[in-house]
């Protein structure tokens, strides 16, 4: 689903000198399908105002949000920018964004197999992602800059089996399985967007979490390989000819594209559960660079204070005292996209929106804003 709404932002009329990019997983996930679109239908979700109010404060001009229901209305998306962003937050500036991406993901489709292995079919570990109902914990990308709808790919339905030397527990998982589980766990896109004359393709994805696994790490193999169909589909070295989207099309990202890689990526290459192998690769990946965004400070919570190992400063999700800090979240631009500056949204005591990140449970959400600034002009 896009919204083409008339494009307003002052900058259509004076070329910008530099675009900030952010990935934030909202944690806007709601049990029942619809609830998320009714509880954004009024400006009154406690929740909701605070992922809001740390938008607003950091006023990105692309935002990928993770952890948001979909729905194929895009009534949830809708609500989000009119009800909460539109809106000032605790005087912080409103935001809008003229175009919206959604579309839907593997989460809460049942596979008609017992992927979890508890003896019985349904629910949500047998999803093609794990979800209680269709487009649970799904993505949504908000832009000041239009969409190139035309040219958008969306990956939700290739097959795990179909990538080459893949982690696929076999095993595990029979044919018969093999033959209808996508390696998305949600989807991954590529959503081209003009700025200024420029396209710049963001590429989205949030892999599963490597955990709730047996001896089989079904999760972390698929994890692994979800960052590599990543990093694969930006075609360093000749990789990513076996990938084909969701309309049939083959083949990696156009050779020479501006892009930025973002998302939750559940994976942090020094600590967690994941396989760090793949989400070391893609940093490493010569097409692009890692800024290393970091928090000028971080207010943890109190059981971790404790515990002086879980400081990182380049955490980006409180998982609490049994998995400390982690770093998850991602933004990496092409090596063609200079970056002035970059940063974790994660204010400390006494700062201005620290109350929005310092309790536990936090009043938004376990992970924080990362964001980029790219430089467009001198």
């Amino acid at each position: 689903m896009v919204s083409t709404l008339p494009f307003t932002d002052s900058r259509e009329l004076m070329a910008p000198s530099s675009l900030r990019i952010s990935t934030f997983n909202a944690s806007l996930n709601r049990p029942n399908a619809g609830q998320l679109a009714l509880d954004l239908s009024t400006p009154l979700d406690a929740q909701a105002k605070a992922v809001a109010e740390i938008i607003q404060r950091n006023a990105p001009d692309v935002l990928l949000l993770n952890e948001f229901d979909y729905d194929a209305t895009g009534a949830a998306a809708q609500n989000f920018n009119t009800n909460y962003l539109n809106r000032s937050q605790r005087g912080a500036n409103p935001i809008d964004y003229p175009y919206t991406y959604t579309a839907p993901s593997n989460t809460g489709i049942p596979s008609g197999a017992d992927l979890d292995a508890d003896g019985v079919i349904g629910g949500p570990g047998d999803a093609l992602g794990f979800g209680d109902f269709e487009g649970q914990y799904a993505m949504v990308l908000y832009s000041k800059y239009p969409i190139d709808t035309d040219h958008v790919r969306t990956f939700q339905n290739f097959l795990w089996k179909d990538m080459p030397d893949s982690l696929l527990p076999t095993d595990y998982y029979g044919e018969l399985i093999q033959s209808v589980l996508p390696l998305p766990s949600k989807s991954m896109w590529d959503v081209p967007i003009s700025v200024d004359g420029k396209l710049i393709h963001v590429i989205a994805a949030h892999p599963t979490p490597p955990v709730f696994d047996g001896s089989e790490k079904r999760n972390q193999r698929r994890n692994h390989d979800e960052i590599r169909l990543l990093n694969d589909y930006l075609g360093a070295d000749g990789a990513g000819e076996y990938i084909y989207d969701d309309a049939g099309a083959r083949g990696p990202l156009a050779k020479g594209s501006t892009f930025v890689v973002l998302g939750d990526l559940n994976s942090d290459a020094a600590s967690g559960g994941s396989n760090p192998a793949a989400i070391t690769a893609l940093q490493e990946n010569p097409l692009l660079v890692d800024p290393l965004p970091a928090s000028q400070a971080q207010e943890l919570s109190p059981e971790l204070r404790r515990l002086a190992a879980a400081h990182n400063p380049l955490g980006t999700a409180d998982f609490g005292p049994s998995t400390g800090v982690l770093r998850v979240d991602y933004v990496l631009p092409s090596v063609g996209l200079p970056v002035r500056d970059a940063g974790v949204y994660w204010p400390a005591a006494g700062q201005v929106g620290a109350d929005l990140v310092s309790t536990w449970p936090p009043a938004s959400s376990d992970h924080r804003l990362v964001w980029v600034d790219i430089k467009l002009k001198s």
